[in-house]
């Protein structure tokens, strides 16, 4: 990995800084503590018995005569509600997820009893021994046959199979007549599985001193978890303490309330002993099987040198058996209406986003949430436009991008665009990827046989967007203001309180650097304390990109607050007036001397008889909330370019050099940024060419091992470059924006249109993923076969 422009980093701790990840230090050895690292006194195991078909009642349940106590159905846990995601989004229809199957099941995988037991190994023996009589229902395995059911629907109170349908239109028609070419598509992309290190992972046990529950979870929205878990178990939320220690990743996985953290809640709360699950892989393979299945139906209305002037989509979303708490399935349909146009500056938009109910796991929302779908969709339509008109994909790309000199911009779906320079992201991209060298070597015969492809992407990310957005999507959760907590130690160390939670981020690192910034404490002595309701303020956690921004911005807010309070306290000391001191590199700074600030809160904690008389009585701890000016989102965006070699004779597809140009504003650490971003490249290439999640027509998932999910390995994935453009955001906290998402959108998009450039020559195109050798093959025999017809 490479950073082609060679970013200069700004010296020192603070903001811009290449500092390395404080969190680092006790993976790398190991020291990480994560649920599945934890013991304690009389723990019992938990595993649960799955359904092995995809819809059918239960007809009854026969329980072992040795250990029926240790084994829990949905009926001994009546007084735990179901979970139910409402939301105010028109034509919603609200599902009610329990804990355990009750009356039905509705995807393999299901849980439908639990068990526990000293061990695993004995608790899933005891789980084997339950025996359940089903009677099968008609499957809905895709989108299709759920739309076409005349049988018994999923949740039988529904009108029919649609979870929700969104529609948008502005200025359609309008502008639709007027174009000189129309363009049709239809473009897939495959379910798929999140595959984060570690799964579901949760231990719960009653604190009798405390007289609470405590739900240590590998969750990335521990002050969520808690409402949620209060709500369905009847308790009051200050009888309930979440805690997320060390998370294995998540990707918005851990994101929701999942059946098993609530089932394992309720062992916790009924019988006042410990008890943990921890999700194997088979079982996330095939109960985790829940992200990215969409179907577009595309056309483009353009102008005759490839200007966009409309676009009318209908989109297909497979949203499984549930919607999750607490984002509900709307959010998928509802990111993908306002985000399938993307970067682009046309005026004509109509689109119709169907949701359905299938015999699948709910739809969770998964790195990127619908944008890298729409950016599948939406490049892939440009470059098709580009063909028909007869000129290079990025030049037409080039054209219809948002310009700088527009900004800030209100694109046509209503969002709002706050600052960048999209068209140059495009330029450079295509300066470095080398294009006019590429185009030359494709006049040249691979001595191999192999087709050289080169293709483009420039998407949007909208990050930290806020209680406006959330509103317009009905959610049951709203997010608002998010809160940081500082405070001096009395050796001048910092101690930072948020409730947000990492897992993978580098918080530890970031927030430190924020706070540097403006306290100047050595990062070294400061100290970032979340994942904790009882010790953190509240914040609906971490997702959407937002953590930076919201969080990250109520620590500089905290900061900002905090540093008068020590140089009132270091003037004093100096003996001289409050307005000729002023904070600089930790130290309160006079006219003829300085203090530490070590010093200072030596005399806030130890010292008082040396405090000014006026001293402010609420001392150096602060809390402070903070949002955006505008709440709509500050929006990162890039351009990805890659160069493929494909093989037509056998399908295979080489990246052989792949580059990045992205601008998130002003970067906190730009090592960490590059980290994310290379990180989600390589997922991105694991939706292009890789994961799958196939289900026969009785839903059975057909992928549930890794020797079946394929996965991207250190071989797959190419040495990336990637050059920085800085534009801060005018909303935000030292300009930031948020980017975790932004790596794992654009490549699918890239490198489709990169092996579709690379079968020109053969008149073949591919617009499915993942891009496995059959789908290529298949391609380049369907364009013979027409050839064929054709000269017939």
């Amino acid at each position: 990995m490479s950073n082609d422009n060679h970013h200069e980093a700004r010296a020192g701790q603070g903001v811009g800084a290449r500092v390395l990840r404080k969190e680092d230090e006790r993976h790398l050895h190991g020291r990480g503590r994560f649920v599945a690292d934890m013991s304690m006194p009389e723990l019992s195991e938990v595993a649960f018995l799955r359904s092995p078909l995809a819809h059918a009642r239960i007809v009854g349940t026969q329980l072992p005569a040795q250990g029926a106590a240790r084994v829990v159905l949905r009926e001994t846990m009546a007084d735990a509600l179901d979970i139910v995601a409402d939301s105010t989004l028109p034509t919603y229809q609200s599902s009610a997820q329990p804990p355990l199957a009750s009356g039905k099941v509705r995807f393999v995988g299901e849980p439908v009893a639990m068990t526990f037991a000293p061990t695993r190994a004995e608790a899933e023996d005891l789980a084997e021994l339950v025996e359940v009589e089903f009677e099968e229902l008609p499957v809905y395995a895709d989108a299709s046959s759920a739309r076409a059911a005349s049988g018994e629907r999923i949740h039988a109170h529904w009108r029919d199979n649609t979870f929700v349908t969104l529609t948008a239109d502005k200025d359609f028609e309008l502008h639709a007549k007027q174009a000189a070419l129309v363009v049709r598509r239809s473009i897939d992309l495959s379910r798929q599985c999140m595959v984060p290190m570690e799964g579901k992972a949760v231990l719960a046990y009653w604190d009798h001193q405390a007289d609470q529950l405590v739900v240590v979870s590998a969750t990335q929205v521990p002050h969520m978890i808690r409402t949620v878990i209060a709500q369905c178990l009847g308790l009051e939320q200050g009888r309930v303490r979440v805690i997320s220690p060390d998370v294995g990743g998540a990707f918005g996985y851990k994101c929701v309330l999942q059946q098993e953290e609530l089932c394992v809640a309720w062992l916790a709360k009924t019988y006042r002993k410990p008890f943990r699950y921890i999700e194997d892989r088979r079982e996330h393979l095939i109960a985790g099987a829940n992200t990215r299945e969409h179907h577009y139906e595309m056309t483009a209305y353009a102008d005759e040198r490839g200007r966009l002037l409309a676009l009318d989509a209908r989109i297909t979303i497979d949203g499984g058996a549930y919607s999750v708490w607490p984002f509900t399935i709307g959010l998928e349909p509802g990111q993908a209406v306002g985000n399938l146009p993307g970067p682009y500056a046309f005026r004509g938009y109509r689109c119709v986003t169907e949701c359905l109910a299938t015999n699948k796991p709910g739809f969770v929302p998964y790195r990127g949430v619908a944008r890298t779908g729409v950016c599948f969709a939406m490049e892939l339509t440009i470059d098709a436009v580009a063909r028909a008109v007869g000129r290079e994909p990025w030049e037409v790309r080039l054209e219809n991008l948002v310009p700088a000199s527009a900004m800030p911009h209100v694109n046509v779906a209503n969002k709002h665009f706050d600052s960048g320079d999209y068209p140059a992201s495009l330029q450079k991209a295509r300066e470095m990827i080398g294009f006019e060298a590429v185009r030359e070597r494709q006049c040249r015969a691979e001595a191999d046989g192999r087709l050289i492809g080169i293709g483009f992407a420039t998407y949007t990310e909208q990050s930290a967007h806020g209680t406006s957005v959330f509103a317009t999507w009905g959610t049951p959760v709203i997010p608002g203001f998010d809160s940081a907590t500082v405070r001096m130690t009395p050796d001048g160390g910092l101690e930072i309180r948020v409730g947000v939670h990492s897992h993978g981020q580098g918080m530890e690192t970031t927030f430190a650097q924020i706070a540097h910034e403006i306290l100047g404490v050595d990062i070294g002595s400061i100290k970032l304390v979340h994942g904790d309701t009882g010790l953190t303020p509240f914040s609906t956690g971490t997702y959407a990109s937002r953590s930076l921004v919201m969080s990250g911005g109520a620590v500089s807010r905290a900061c900002k607050a905090l540093a008068p309070r020590l140089v009132h306290i270091g003037a004093h000391l100096l003996g001289v007036p409050a307005a000729e001191a002023r904070l600089e590199a930790g130290r309160i700074v006079g006219p003829a001397g300085s203090v530490p600030v070590a010093e200072v809160a030596q005399a806030w904690y130890l010292r008082p008889d040396r405090l000014p008389a006026d001293v402010h009585a609420a001392g150096l701890e602060v809390t402070m909330g903070f949002k955006p000016k505008v709440d709509t989102g500050a929006f990162t965006y890039a351009s990805h370019a890659v160069t493929v070699a494909v093989d037509p004779d056998t399908g295979h597809v080489d990246i052989l050099d792949y580059v990045i140009v992205e601008d998130c504003g002003t970067m906190i650490n730009p090592m960490v940024v590059e980290g994310q971003t290379y990180g989600g490249v390589a997922q991105g290439i694991g939706t292009a060419l890789y994961e799958e999640t196939p289900y026969d027509r009785n839903g059975q998932p057909l992928a549930s091992t890794l020797a079946d999910y394929m996965l991207p390995g250190a071989t797959e994935v190419p040495n990336l470059r990637i050059h920085h453009f800085e534009t801060p955001s005018p909303h935000t906290e030292f300009g930031a924006k948020g980017m975790g998402e932004g790596g794992a959108i654009a490549p699918p998009a890239a490198i489709f249109n990169a092996v579709n450039d690379a079968l020109r020559p053969l008149g073949a195109e591919v617009a499915h993923t993942p891009l496995t050798p059959r789908r290529l093959l298949e391609a380049i025999e369907a364009a013979q076969m027409g050839e064929n017809r054709k000269a017939a």
